[in-house]
């Protein structure tokens, strides 16, 4: 009797359940070479632990050069050793701790509520709509500094960014569009930098231009590019952990009382739907020489693509793991928004996402703000919510009701 081939991430099948494909890899294909991308499939938490911590360097971020570089610029998710580390020295001090708090807090705080402002007054919005795609766009702007008149502009480069980097199925329109939003985005963006670097503000736009670190700054090209990586992965991540998270509760009513009732939870909340629903599916990296992962030996030179979404469903690492639960024991909220995390959502390691405590201060600000507007809060009648995506993935809406709050 010969063996079903393994699921195809490219498949109609895998785009509507990855969950029931993924549990299929980890008991039967750990390890895939998936030819149409390319890259080989890893499926189980402690081989995807292994590559992003990558203790033995055996792993690099140089699958970048061709899967962000050509909508980006060059990164600093490309580089690597000192130069890596005196870079992101040079970013990280604006989103974490005191600069975050104090410098950034209110611009997400004020977004959230003029967001909230616009329906709390109608009983009805659809989260996904007049919120989550909004909200992290909005406040990377005004983090920057950037005019808020061009949020749309913003929101359509950052869409066709991430329609390049899930295009594995090679469509020349997607990438030939993300290749546009490239040299738009640079035409926008260096007269803005050459403008803030003559005339600084206290944006961060302005920190980015005067950060010095070991006497390495941070060129206009090199800013351009970390402002629209920033963009693009702050934007995404946060607009689909927002939508993710709200549809999680909606769907346990029990668990969206006890964090109404508990502010404090909304944090667990949060780090278990990083876990359940992640926002990104699938992060890359490549083989430095060859390297042993269960189910094989992958080569020197190659792709290896990291399913997140399986690694957090792994029955071998959360116990009953198809059951959104944030309560649960096995997953720890005071390290989920550290390189100490045990989910792996944010990657690890030295790689680990220098904005996961910006991301962490939007939802607990927006979510805080959408709970005190809308009791009462449920789904429009009839509405079953549909996860959309395959290398990013959330709600495509979440139309709610509610009753009205005025003030």
């Amino acid at each position: 009797m010969s063996q079903a081939p393994p699921p195809d991430i490219l498949s109609p099948a895998f785009a509507a359940d990855p969950y029931r494909a993924y549990r299929t890899m980890r008991r039967d294909a750990p390890l895939i070479r998936h030819e149409a991308t390319g890259s080989y499939l890893v499926s189980r938490y402690e081989d995807i632990e292994r590559v992003f911590r990558d203790k033995a360097q055996e792993f690099t971020t140089e699958n970048y050069d061709w899967q962000l570089e050509p909508v980006h610029g060059r990164t600093i998710l490309q580089l690597g050793g000192r130069e890596h580390s005196v870079r992101r020295a040079l970013v990280a001090p604006a989103f974490r701790g005191a600069g975050l708090q104090e410098r950034f807090l209110p611009v997400i705080e004020r977004n959230a509520r003029e967001l909230v402002d616009a329906f709390r007054h109608t009983g009805e919005a659809d989260l996904v709509e007049d919120f989550a795609t909004r909200f992290p766009v909005l406040v990377i702007a005004d983090m920057l500094g950037l005019d808020r008149a061009d949020h749309r502009r913003f929101h359509g480069w950052y869409t066709s960014v991430i329609a390049f980097l899930g295009n594995l199925a090679g469509d020349p329109a997607v990438a030939a569009a993300g290749e546009r939003t490239r040299r738009e985005f640079a035409e926008y963006m260096i007269p803005v930098i050459r403008r803030r670097r003559e005339s600084p503000g206290d944006d961060l736009l302005s920190v980015l231009c005067a950060a010095e670190v070991d006497g390495v700054t941070m060129s206009d090209e090199d800013v351009k590019a970390f402002c629209s990586l920033l963009l693009a992965a702050g934007g995404e991540t946060t607009d689909k952990a927002l939508a993710s998270l709200f549809a999680n509760l909606l769907a346990h009513p029990a668990q969206l009382a006890a964090v109404r009732e508990d502010r404090s939870l909304i944090e667990r909340a949060f780090a278990e739907t990083l876990r359940y629903t992640p926002p990104v599916h699938m992060i890359m990296r490549q083989t430095a020489n060859p390297v042993e992962l269960t189910g094989g030996t992958v080569p020197a030179g190659a792709t290896v693509t990291c399913l997140i979404g399986s690694a957090g469903r792994d029955e071998e690492r959360y116990a009953d793991p198809d059951r959104f639960d944030i309560f649960r024991t096995d997953l720890t909220t005071a390290n989920a928004f550290s390189a100490a995390a045990d989910h792996l959502a944010f990657a690890l390691g030295r790689h680990f996402c220098v904005g996961a405590l910006l991301a962490r201060a939007e939802v607990v600000a927006g979510v805080n703000q959408l709970l005190d507007a809308m009791p009462g809060l449920r789904l429009a009648d009839g509405f079953v919510p549909v996860e959309q995506g395959v290398f990013t993935r959330g709600p495509a809406a979440l139309p709610v009701r509610f009753t009205p709050v005025n003030g």
